[in-house]
């Protein structure tokens, strides 16, 4: 049991966390309710709260831009993380069941490509697309996004399939059930909020790609939220465009605000599960 100063100190940190993560996000809030009058005054809150940043992205000048910009990232990363949640469920059921030579170079492997650094990557892709006519199309991003999500799919989903008692799978089988049946049925209902859990991080990853969205575009047919902001503008070149680029932040933020909110605990429990080995 803690004591009651111990109680007060992890009280203090938790606060001091809070505010040191959420006043980014709320002075980008605050700032997409500024007019455009107001965004040089120096003041955190606005002088008056005015919706027009909101009316620009998606009824004014702005919404050519980013309703387009918005419909690719959504399409293209739901897309990206279903083909790399289902790779990797499979990937990974054979690496925690198999016993096979080089099992844990295709783990080591996995992890170094999650960290390989994607800036140096662009350039070969954008002329490689450009001759293949994969260029500012989706599947000319859902490719590149799967070198990011199914990497840490992979090694996320193979340290969960290790907790499963392999006995239930020879149980299913003894009962007459098929290998696949088996897995179908009895391992993936097991694992479902870890494969829940890389879900939600592969899509987290895809949403938030500023790199290849910006290498690998040059029209609104193909190019996400985090490219597209680059391209925000005032209404004239004297106009500061932040209030634009703030509504829009914000919103391109609630989908992920909901769905973290919606489905903590099965996250919690993903990433709980899966960090011990048994």
């Amino acid at each position: 049991m803690l004591s009651t100063k111990q109680k007060i100190g992890w009280a203090v940190i938790s606060v001091v966390v809070l505010v040191y993560a959420l006043f980014p996000v709320l002075s980008i809030l605050m700032t997409s309710f500024k007019s455009p009058s107001d965004l040089n005054s120096g003041k955190f809150l606005p002088t008056e709260f005015v919706t027009e940043n909101y009316e620009q992205i998606f009824v004014g000048d702005a919404k050519d831009l980013f309703l387009p910009a918005l419909r690719n990232s959504i399409g293209i990363s739901l897309i990206a993380t279903f083909i790399a949640v289902v790779l990797a469920t499979l990937c990974a059921y054979a690496i925690a069941r198999l016993d096979f030579p080089g099992k844990k170079l295709v783990l080591t492997t996995a992890l170094v490509v999650s960290m390989f650094p994607v800036i140096s990557i662009v350039t070969p892709l954008f002329n490689l697309w450009r001759q293949v006519g994969l260029y500012d199309t989706w599947l000319g991003l859902i490719i590149p996004y799967l070198s990011l999500t199914l990497p840490i799919s992979i090694w996320t989903l193979a340290a969960y399939f290790q907790q499963i008692p392999w006995d239930l799978e020879r149980a299913a089988q003894v009962d007459g059930a098929t290998t696949w049946q088996a897995f179908r049925k009895v391992i993936v209902p097991l694992t479902l909020p870890g494969v829940f859990t890389t879900a939600i991080i592969a899509f987290f990853i895809a949403w938030n790609d500023f790199v290849y969205g910006i290498g690998l575009t040059s029209t609104s047919a193909a190019r996400p939220v985090p490219a597209a902001l680059a391209f925000f503008t005032g209404a004239s070149q004297f106009e500061d465009p932040a209030g634009a680029i703030a509504a829009a932040a914000i919103i391109v933020t609630i989908p992920v605000v909901i769905l973290v909110l919606a489905f903590q605990r099965q996250i919690v429990s993903g990433l709980t599960q899966g960090a011990v080995k048994g």
